[in-house]
């Protein structure tokens, strides 16, 4: 990315205007409130198209448990505005603390903690309107199925990268919040332990509504519910899990779990990247991050890793192809945000030649 030499972002305020820019302005990458930095600079040639002006709740149906809003809602709004009625994005979409928005999220395909027990943000959006790179305002899903190009529009743009066109008002679903949440923390002694303990609770009926994994060998489990059954659930639990155990309740839970987000995670130099894996990949990538002097967490029961590499972005790319990984990078200097394996190369070059036929926004 090359964001030193860049043009000052275009600033749309309305949906017309984002059209307008489209077909007017020419090579343009889409952004929202720049929480991924890495995601957010353009490539030379290109300008940054911000759309933090499309904001606010379009619609918003409690009963119906849907919502609808403008791409650039942060979404602290939405937490907020669901919160009054009791209801959440159970996903727990990172960022949210430092300004992320929706279409940001949607375009980085990002999803938190939650993402173990309900899905990540592709289960949640059902519908979207965006801005083809020819121009043209398309929608997709939601309570109007239109979609001339023959794809599940919403979930097509999920991880899009800004490159297939620009997202400009979103519909999801929301669940409702648990009354009360506790996470139990066990100690293992080392990695294998842990690993094997994390593998028994993928398959274990406890409803549980994430699962991290801290190398060496440090699991939270968080569970939500009613308050009065926690005692019984989370005795169970530890019996089940072993290893030296520490509850977490009330509301030192929120505490721990907003000191989890990817924002403190990130802290400090180097990348911030996203690595799609499973457990069995774990035991032999975990000791080459470890001596890389990479930080380093596993989220949604050890099938995604998220890494602070000190080093350059060129090194944990080989890293990555060495493991037949692929990663995003989120925040950091690199020149590409794809590392390592990249999969479905036609299958995307032909989505984004019918989507952006002109080019008008990055090529992966």
């Amino acid at each position: 990315m090359n964001s030193a030499t860049s043009a000052p972002p275009l600033q749309p305020r309305t949906i017309d205007e984002v059209v307008a820019a489209v077909r007017t302005h020419g090579k343009l990458l889409p952004v929202g409130a720049g929480t991924k930095p890495a995601l957010a600079s353009p490539p030379a040639g290109f300008t940054a198209m911000s759309l933090r002006g499309l904001s606010g709740i379009v619609e918003y149906d409690p009963g119906e448990y849907t919502f609808t809003a403008l791409a650039g809602t942060p979404l602290r709004d939405v937490g907020a505005a669901l919160g009054a009625h009791g209801q959440h994005l159970p996903f727990d979409p990172p960022f949210a603390a430092a300004g992320a928005t929706l279409g940001g999220t949607i375009g980085a395909g990002l999803s938190g903690p939650g993402r173990q027990r309900y899905g990540g943000v592709r289960d949640f959006i059902l519908g979207v309107r965006f801005v083809t790179g020819a121009g043209e305002l398309v929608r997709g899903g939601g309570k109007v199925v239109k979609n001339a190009a023959g794809f599940d529009l919403p979930k097509l743009l999920v991880g899009s990268l800004g490159r297939l066109g620009a997202i400009v008002e979103v519909t999801f679903k929301v669940f409702p919040r648990p009354r009360a949440m506790a996470t139990l923390r066990a100690v293992f002694p080392d990695l294998a332990a842990a690993l094997g303990a994390l593998v028994r609770l993928g398959a274990a009926p406890f409803d549980i509504e994430a699962l991290e994994f801290e190398p060496p060998g440090t699991l939270s489990i968080r569970l939500g519910g009613a308050q009065e059954t926690f005692a019984d659930r989370l005795g169970r639990l530890a019996a089940f899990v072993g290893g030296a155990t520490e509850i977490v309740a009330g509301a030192a839970d929120g505490e721990f779990w907003r000191a989890f987000e990817l924002a403190q995670f990130a802290a400090g130099p180097g990348l911030l990247v996203k690595v799609p894996l499973t457990v069995k990949a774990i035991p032999e990538l975990d000791p080459l991050l470890g001596a890389a002097g990479a930080r380093r967490r596993y989220s949604a029961g050890g099938n995604l890793a998220w890494v602070a590499w000190p080093g350059s972005a060129a090194s944990l790319d080989a890293l990555l192809r060495s493991r037949a990984l692929a990663g995003l990078v989120l925040a950091g200097e690199t020149p590409n945000p794809l590392l390592g394996l990249t999969r479905g190369d036609n299958f995307r070059s032909r989505i984004k030649s019918a989507l952006d036929p002109a080019g008008r926004f990055p090529g992966y």
